[in-house]
């Protein structure tokens, strides 16, 4: 006898089966998250999915702060909110006492004072958000059965009416499940601190660089503090601060002004205290101070209790390098630390060559460009260079008479780096010169040429110029062009406008975009990041440049070769033979090359190149003097983005003032009055601006890295029509301020107030 399903029945196993899979699904997500995280953000919605509720809040337990927490993606941004255990909210209460509640109206008095007359609910959220809370199902999740780690909370059933019995059920359900992943995550993110915490903590290093750190030095001969400061450049300050909160302690550095008492070392082993890295600072009347590279090992710390004993010992921690440099300096001994091949060492060996050849009147001709000396000191200055973080290193003879200045370059400015004794003049230039492989002979006139240099694995191109100077000497200016992967266009630090208007530009299929300035402004790195933005396989682009600086996955690159022929306008010619969607041309030189990239992009390619001019609206005008047709550049024209290059207030100094009436005006007055009274900053109390008080990682400057301004044209009907009856750079910069563009000043001064930099950087680089 065969037996018959009901339509009713079959329909609610089906909704059973397909309840059971999506729970199991949801299961796995949660078994398999990688953090918390990932739990209260990503699968909230997931988990919202099995339950007839709208919406659907889960906590962790924040035990230290008797909190529970919770995350939600607000926009595209992570945001947290926080309730404490207790029974100011109905989550809290449920968190404290370990109690499911299920109520039907949050806002029923009657109904919360029958569970507790102390339960409150916090309406806070409901006021903010115009959401009405109705129902309410909380639950507890506990580990274990004995460890609350959460809590869930439904609010408002779909159906209306209370949350079911069945509702519980299903609750209770998923909470097994919460518990053991929560509790496991727990387990996981309870790790044993370590004296770098707080460098992860605060971004310094993340802590997969920190992990390949450790093995490094468990690997080599070297210490953890080393290859953080060495390779992944972490300030010392940061470094000390760090070991200071772990070590509860203070930290000290070695500083070449702190005299040691000899009687602290007299009855002391050198060898020892080197190998154990500690040594005495200071004693007064209340104790003596010891520096040690670990003060939580307890066998090093009983051993110096024995050696002064009855003595108040305070310790203080410092650098394993710092501690050494304290006892060598102490004891007279010459510090081994310093590499063989240091600028010390080798500026040790030509002075001392100097002094013998004037005692005994040897030839200049003594040492040459291939000596061994001026070998190492050439290479040393080139290493030092690029850690340094320097574009250009300056070689200036003065003659027979005075010494050679060796200058860097570094975040815009130069400073002095050394001098060299006037007899090594031209060995060094000849050294240069045969490294860039120019004929050493010709010193008459000015040659071009390229180095390619191995500094640690890494290499990098120096663009090497000679300039003869007075006095028959001869200049060398090298640029140091170290291949980098492009930057983000997210990263250029462009204002909201600026960097919408320029992706929405650059996602047009053809016109041209031009990025200008002066040199060293950063033309090349932000077209290399609006190119990184639009870069996909769909597209082919094709680079034209002198020098290829930045390497780019899925662009075609090519280095430009005068000498040859090949120009920027042949590289163009030939691209457009070589099916291409997007052309950057590295500059436009000449009317020719101009030309071509606006014919390129009247038929139907996107082009990109830099010009050397000072606004975006002078750069119309520019390209009209230089022979332009009008209507064709104004048909193709999508943007024009200037830029400039300032230097940024150090983030390891800066500090908050309250500035003079005078500066605030000041700011106003090269904004615009009018323009800036719309920007709605007024001087008050509460007005602040930012400063870099100088520390030792911007070597007391207060500056430390460079910032962009901007001022993007974009080429709408009303530009276009004004270009085509060659309007003046007066017209076009009106009209495109009430387009909404901001000038490279006003860009300036809004980064001002924002704390990027300060007003003296701006007005160097903006203010004609």
């Amino acid at each position: 006898m065969q037996t018959t399903v009901q339509p009713e029945a079959f329909q609610e196993l089906q909704q059973r089966l397909a309840y059971a899979e999506h729970l199991q699904q949801i299961i796995n997500q949660i078994h398999s998250a990688k953090d918390l995280d990932h739990i209260l953000v990503d699968l909230k919605d997931e988990i919202l999915g099995l339950f007839d509720a709208e919406r659907l809040t889960l906590y962790a337990v924040d035990a230290e702060r008797k909190e529970i927490y919770s995350k939600f993606l607000d926009i595209d941004e992570v945001k947290e909110i926080r309730v404490p255990i207790s029974e100011q909210s109905i989550a809290g209460f449920v968190a404290k006492y370990r109690r499911p509640i299920n109520i039907g109206d949050a806002y029923n008095r009657v109904e919360l004072n029958a569970i507790s007359p102390a339960l409150i609910f916090d309406s806070s959220w409901d006021k903010k958000s115009g959401f009405r809370t109705k129902q309410i199902l909380t639950y507890p999740i506990v580990a274990e059965n004995k460890y609350l780690v959460g809590v869930i909370q439904l609010v408002n059933k779909k159906s209306g009416g209370r949350f079911t019995k069945k509702d519980e059920e299903s609750v209770v359900e998923i909470t097994k499940t919460l518990g053991i992943a929560f509790y496991t995550q727990f387990k996981l993110a309870r790790k044993t601190p370590t004296k770098f915490d707080s460098l992860v903590a605060n971004s310094r290093i993340t802590q997969a660089e920190l992990d390949v750190a450790i093995a490094e030095a468990r690997k080599g001969q070297t210490d953890v503090e080393s290859i953080l400061l060495d390779k992944y450049k972490v300030p010392k300050a940061e470094i000390g601060k760090s070991l200071s909160q772990f070590y509860k302690c203070p930290f000290i550095e070695y500083d070449d002004r702190t005299a040691i008492e000899p009687e602290l070392l007299k009855t002391l082993n050198m060898d020892y205290l080197k190998k154990n890295f500690w040594i005495p600072l200071k004693r007064d009347k209340d104790g003596i101070q010891i520096l040690i590279d670990d003060p939580n090992n307890l066998d090093r710390i009983q051993d110096i209790k024995r050696i002064f004993p009855g003595r108040n010992v305070q310790f203080a921690v410092g650098l394993r390098r710092d501690i050494l440099q304290f006892l060598y300096a102490a004891s007279g001994e010459a510090d081994p630390l310093a590499a063989k091949g240091s600028l010390a060492e080798i500026m040790g060996e030509l002075v001392s060559e100097a002094e013998l050849e004037k005692q005994d009147d040897v030839s200049t001709a003594a040492m040459d460009e291939n000596d061994s000396a001026i070998v190492r000191l050439a290479n040393q200055i080139i290493t030092d260079a690029y850690k340094q973080g320097a574009s250009d290193i300056h070689v200036e003879p003065y003659g027979e008479k005075r010494e050679t200045m060796i200058r860097f370059r570094v975040d815009g400015s130069c400073f002095e780096y050394q001098k060299i004794p006037p007899t090594y003049r031209r060995a060094l230039v000849s050294r240069y010169k045969i490294m860039s492989r120019l004929d050493i002979a010709e010193r008459r006139k000015p040659q071009d040429g390229k180095i390619k240099f191995l500094v640690g694995n890494k290499e990098i191109e120096l663009r090497v110029a000679t300039v003869p100077t007075a006095g028959f000497n001869e200049d060398i200016v090298m640029r140091i062009l170290a291949a980098s992967e492009p930057l983000p266009l997210e990263k250029l630090n462009m204002s909201e406008r600026n960097l919408r208007e320029v992706k929405n530009i650059a996602a047009k299929p053809y016109g041209i975009i031009l990025c200008v300035g002066p040199t060293g402004s950063g033309k090349t790195t932000t077209l290399h990041a609006i190119l990184g933005y639009i870069n996909t396989p769909e597209r082919k682009i094709w680079t034209a440049e002198d020098p290829v600086e930045i390497t780019q996955y899925g662009l075609r690159q090519v280095q430009m070769q005068p000498k040859i022929g090949l120009t920027f306008a042949a590289a163009m010619r030939a691209f457009l033979r070589a099916d291409p969607d997007v052309i950057m041309v590295g500059e436009m030189r000449d009317k020719e090359t101009a030309e071509t990239g606006v014919e390129a992009s009247l038929t139907g390619h996107l082009v990109f190149s830099t010009l050397h001019t000072n606004s975006a609206v002078e750069t119309v005008t520019r390209l009209l003097e230089m022979g332009m047709d009008p209507f064709n550049f104004a048909d193709a024209l999508l943007g024009v983005l200037a830029q400039r290059l300032c230097k940024t207030i150090c983030k390891e100094c800066k500090e908050k003032y309250h500035p003079p009436k005078e500066a605030f005006d000041e700011l106003a007055l090269s904004f615009g009055a009018e323009a800036f009274v719309k920007l709605g900053y007024k001087y008050d109390d509460s007005f602040v601006l930012y400063r870099g008080k100088g520390c030792e990682t911007c070597k007391n400057t207060g500056y430390k890295g460079r910032t962009g301004l901007h001022e993007l044209l974009i080429g709408t009907d009303d530009i276009k029509r004004m270009i085509q009856k060659r309007a003046t750079a007066e017209e076009l910069l009106k009209v495109a301020r009430q387009q909404g563009m901001t000038t490279l000043v006003q860009d300036g001064v809004i980064k001002v107030i924002q704390g990027w930099t300060d007003f003296k950087q701006v007005k160097a680089v903006a203010i004609k």
